[in-house]
C-alpha cells in the first residue's frame, strides 16, 4: 500500500512555500531590499494608511507582535516574538512566521521565516535613508552601535549604497564588538571597537541595539552628519537622546506611526523640548524627491524607523518572486 505523498522540500501539505532563514539570505540581496521597498514607495504606497502593529504582551517579558498588510496583488501577516530573555538561552530575540497570501483570492501561498525577513528588511529600510541623506562623493566614517544580527545587517546595507572609510563598532559584548569589527576587516574595511565619544568623528552613526536609554552624548555628533536609530518601536524607549533630536533634522517613515511609537521623539516632546511639528519629512518624501538629496547641511540628520508591515510586504513579495515559483 503506498503512503501518503510527502510535499517537497520547502512545501507544507497543501502546497504552502516555506522559506527557512538560509533560503531567505540566498534569494534576494539587500540591494535588492532596498529597490523592493523604493519600488513599492514610487508605485504610489502610502504608509500612512498602514495598519497598526499590535502588541500583545506575554508573561515571562516578550511581546507578541501582530503586523498585517495589503498593497498591489498580495496580503501578508507578520507573527513575531520579541522575547529578551532568549540571547541568554541562546536563541534568536526576534521569532516568528510570516505568512503571504495572493491578494485577489486571499488564498495563503508562502510561509517564511520572520526573524530572516526582518534582519533583511530593516537594514534596507534604513540604507534606503541613507541613499538619501547620507554625503556622498566620498567614503565615509561609520559608528556602529550593537553586534547582533541587524549590526551586521546594516553593516552590509550601507556598504551598498556608501562607500566606508572606516567602521568603529560600539557594544555592551566587547567580545561580541571585536567579532563585528573582525568581520569588518574581512570585508576590507579598517575596523576597530570604540567607545561612544567616537560620533564626535563619524560621518554615519548607526543604531541597532535594544537599549531602553541614549546610547552617547547627541551633541558631539556633528553638522551634516547622518544617524539611524531603529532598536526600537516603544514610546518609552529610545537610542538617541533630546539634545540630538532637538538640533536634528527628523525624517521618519510614517509621521503616524512615528508618533505613536518612537520613543526618541516622544520622550523629547513629553519633556516639552520638540512639538510634533518636529518632522523633518518622510521616507515616502525622500524617495519622491520631495526633500532635497543629501539633506541640510547646517545640521544633523536623524531617520528613526520603528519597523512597519509595508516593509515586510514589500521584502516578502520581492523574496517570493525571486523565488520563480
Amino acid at each position: 500500500m503506498k503512503g501518503p505523498v510527502l510535499p517537497a522540500k520547502g512545501t507544507a501539505a497543501g502546497g504552502l512555500r516555506q522559506f527557512g532563514a538560509e533560503e531567505t539570505a540566498a534569494l534576494l540581496t539587500p540591494a535588492g531590499a532596498i529597490e523592493a521597498l523604493a519600488a513599492a514607495l514610487r508605485g504610489g504606497l502610502d504608509p500612512e494608511s498602514c495598519p497598526q502593529r499590535s502588541v500583545v504582551a506575554v508573561p515571562g517579558g516578550g511581546e507578541l507582535l501582530l503586523m498585517p498588510a495589503a498593497s498591489g496583488s498580495y496580503a501578508g501577516v507578520k507573527i513575531a516574538g520579541v522575547a529578551p530573555g532568549n540571547p541568554a538561552r541562546g536563541l534568536p530575540r526576534i521569532t516568528g512566521s510570516y505568512l503571504l497570501l495572493d491578494g485577489p483570492t486571499l488564498r495563503p501561498v508562502a510561509l517564511l521565516d520572520a526573524a530572516a525577513l526582518t534582519t533583511l528588511r530593516t537594514p534596507a529600510v534604513s540604507a534606503l535613508a541613507l541613499r538619501h541623506l547620507a554625503p556622498a562623493g566620498r567614503p565615509l566614517r561609520l559608528v556602529l552601535f550593537g553586534s547582533g544580527p541587524q549590526a551586521y545587517g546594516h553593516l552590509e546595507a550601507a556598504l551598498t549604497v556608501r562607500e566606508l572609510a572606516e567602521v568603529v563598532v560600539v557594544a555592551r559584548d566587547p567580545a561580541g564588538a571585536e567579532r563585528l569589527a573582525a568581520h569588518a576587516r574581512g570585508l576590507g574595511l579598517p575596523a576597530r571597537t570604540g567607545t561612544p565619544k567616537a560620533v564626535a568623528d563619524a560621518d554615519l552613526v548607526i543604531c541597532c541595539t535594544s537599549a531602553r536609554e541614549p546610547l552617547f552624548d547627541g551633541r558631539l555628533v556633528g553638522p551634516g552628519a547622518t544617524v539611524v536609530a531603529v532598536g526600537s518601536h516603544e514610546p518609552t524607549a529610545r537610542e538617541t537622546d533630546t539634545a540630538l533630536v532637538r538640533r536634528a533634522a527628523v525624517y521618519v517613515e510614517s509621521r503616524a506611526a512615528a508618533l505613536r511609537e518612537a520613543g526618541d521623539l516622544l520622550i523629547p516632546e513629553a519633556e516639552g523640548a520638540i512639538g510634533p511639528g518636529h518632522i523633518t519629512g518622510t521616507l515616502a518624501d525622500l524617495v519622491a524627491g520631495r526633500m532635497p538629496a543629501g539633506g541640510a547641511q547646517s545640521c544633523p540628520q536623524l531617520f528613526k524607523s520603528v519597523g512597519m508591515a509595508w516593509e515586510d510586504l514589500a521584502v516578502a513579495v520581492a523574496l517570493w518572486e525571486a523565488a520563480g515559483v
